[in-house]
């Protein structure tokens, strides 16, 4: 009997499209952050351009979930990949022939910010598609993987573009890869087809509607969501205060910062390697993810109070256990949902995770002016540990089966309702 392939021209497409994606965004994300410092001299404006970047998630992500549910999503990321070149050229041109303007820079953020919601709801909806039915884990262990591995290489190649290159040939640049990345996203298959449909606001307050009721319905889903965007914003939250720590001990430098941030990378990488050749089987994802997110709260408190070469260790480690539980999730969530609703159950995870990042950088930032650095790690990562435990663990019944979901049971449901 022959073994199902991953590789299947389809998931071979969208895995080249995937690293041109981050690639670009690689690209031109540090360049406009070290110009932006380099111009202002301001970490306040610095950060605002940051939240900049994640406010369409939180504004926009839940209103064009019904839109993006209802349309093709290959032509979906075409059009947004067509505007992303559009904008990168006349961004290029623009700068080329005028001097810094922050301003415009914070304008810029917001339109790649908004163009970017609509893109990874559309893409978040159509990547499970086009994973061959069984090997979920195997396919997100792949996508998991591009991010750390083009972070790896594209950091220094940023910096270096950044400082022998005009900010606006890298725009220009920026604007070439994706091009290429809409050759290829043509050649994909649509999964699925769809009706044209005349909007009415009617319907779209519908369809909205539709995605509330479900999120309402499904306890477990709110429970992981919730979660996630607890442990997300605290993770910002020890990221920001480590790097504080790391600028003011005598014994520690920004380059000793920059190695560590290497070594939870590297740990991604290889987990997502790992998991490649090595699923989680269905039945252990569950007990497997309560234990990983235990050991990751745990050792989020105990950073800042390791020497250095452990504390290599601990982010190697919560590199390795984040990639590992977070493919699992993202198999696992994306195997529940039903097809036509992924859209707006994944809006809400952008909204919430944004929210979250927010919230707990201001959190850090004010109890940062008051506590030692170690001791504000450890708070957050406490109302990490708590939070999945009230979350995670304790509701067992209602967030198991979201853990257990395999596409091709849920699709085996389908069809038996339909019969």
């Amino acid at each position: 009997m022959n073994k199902k392939s991953l590789w299947t021209k389809d998931f071979s497409l969208i895995t080249m499209t995937t690293v041109l994606a981050a690639i670009g965004g690689e690209a031109i994300m540090l360049p406009v952050s070290l110009l932006v410092f380099d111009q202002t001299q301001s970490t306040l404006a610095s950060a605002i351009i940051m939240i900049c970047g994640m406010l369409p998630d939180v504004l926009f992500a839940v209103l064009a979930a019904p839109i993006i549910d209802k349309g093709s999503k290959k032509n979906w990321i075409i059009l947004l990949d067509g505007l992303m070149v559009l904008f990168y050229i006349a961004a290029g041109i623009f700068v080329l022939n005028s001097e810094f303007n922050y301003w415009l820079y914070l304008g810029g953020t917001l339109i790649v910010g908004t163009l970017s919601v609509f893109y990874r709801l559309a893409y978040e909806s159509w990547y499970p598609d086009l994973i061959p039915i069984g090997l979920e884990q195997k396919g997100y262990a792949v996508s998991g993987t591009i991010y750390p591995t083009v972070m790896i290489v594209m950091a220094p190649v940023a910096a270096f573009l950044y400082e022998r290159l005009h900010i606006g040939y890298i725009f220009i640049l920026v604007a070439g890869i994706t091009l290429l990345a809409i050759v290829i996203e043509s050649m994909i298959k649509e999964t699925r087809t769809y009706k044209k449909e005349k909007f009415s606001f009617q319907n779209y307050r519908s369809d909205l509607r539709e995605g509330f009721v479900f999120i309402r319905k499904e306890k477990g889903i709110r429970n992981i969501y919730t979660y996630m965007s607890i442990t997300g914003g605290v993770s910002h939250g020890v990221y920001t205060i480590t790097q504080a720590f790391y600028q003011t001990q005598i014994w520690l430098t920004v380059t000793m910062l920059g190695f560590l941030q290497s070594a939870e990378t590297i740990g991604r990488m290889l987990a997502g390697l790992l998991q490649y050749k090595w699923e989680v089987p269905v039945k252990k994802r569950y007990p497997f993810t309560k234990f990983v997110y235990t050991v990751y709260n745990l050792m989020d408190g105990i950073l800042l109070l390791l020497p250095y070469p452990a504390m290599l260790l601990n982010r190697f480690l919560i590199g390795a256990l984040g990639q590992t539980s977070g493919t699992i999730r993202h198999a696992a969530v994306q195997s529940y949902l039903p097809v036509d609703i992924r859209a707006r159950v994944n809006s809400l995870f952008q909204v919430v995770f944004a929210l979250g990042a927010i919230l707990f950088q201001l959190i850090v930032g004010w109890l940062g002016l008051y506590l030692p650095y170690p001791l504000v790690a450890g708070l957050m990562a406490g109302i990490g540990l708590i939070s999945m435990f009230i979350l995670i663990w304790i509701p067992a019944k209602d967030n198991r089966p979201i853990y257990e979901a395999t596409r091709a049971a849920r699709l085996a449901e389908a069809d038996a309702e339909i019969l």
